[in-house]
């Protein structure tokens, strides 16, 4: 599990082609990757990957096709900047919303700048954008966001300087993907309602 609080920027140091998919390697601090162990969980771009291996510099992942086919992971390259954040431990500070690291779907983003305001309006396909409420929480990226607009086909939310300091979002082009996570506990809910509607 994790919270949404992206810990840290890394870069794209390595990036092959597999059999499987692909092999990435993060260029990440020492503080973040310090008593990382192989088969530990990290989030990057909101996905949860298992480290293969890490030292002081970088981790090593493997990404497999299915992964590649929902997230944005199969768009990075050398160089890219991508959101990380170690998995939760018991007694740590939840300062967003519980995520899994299990991207529900990626959309097309859009930055727009007025007044000194940053929008951030994402693309969300038919079956998922019925999860996405108003005020209510969604991961971009895995950055725990609350939802400020709605339309058919799309969301945006607003991003304070922290969130454009502390994450890759200010890098978002017209032509980006990003990865959404839906609130699970909205998913649940809106589930719910939706079977006890069928059974009346």
């Amino acid at each position: 599990m994790f919270t949404g609080i992206v810990q840290e920027i890394g870069e794209i140091k390595e990036c092959n082609k597999t059999s499987s998919g692909k092999s990435i390697e993060i260029y990440a601090t020492s503080s973040f990757t310090e008593n990382l162990q192989e088969g530990a969980s990290v989030s990057v771009n909101g996905v949860c990957l298992t480290v293969v291996s890490s030292n002081n510099k970088s981790m090593i992942f493997d990404v497999i096709k299915e992964t590649l086919r929902i997230t944005n992971l199969d768009d990075i390259k050398i160089g890219s900047l991508v959101n990380l954040e170690r998995s939760l431990k018991y007694g740590d500070e939840i300062g967003g919303h519980l995520l899994s690291g299990h991207v529900s779907c990626k959309g097309k983003s859009q930055l727009i700048q007025n007044d000194g305001e940053v929008e951030l309006r994402v693309e969300c396909p038919k079956e998922w954008i019925d999860y996405v409420l108003l005020k209510g929480y969604v991961a971009i990226n895995g950055a725990s966001l609350t939802v400020a607009k709605k339309e058919r086909e799309s969301f945006s939310v607003y991003l304070i300087p922290e969130t454009l300091e502390a994450t890759n979002l200010s890098q978002c082009s017209e032509e980006s993907f990003l990865n959404i996570e839906i609130d699970q506990s909205t998913y649940s809910s809106i589930n719910a309602e939706r079977s006890k509607l069928a059974q009346d």
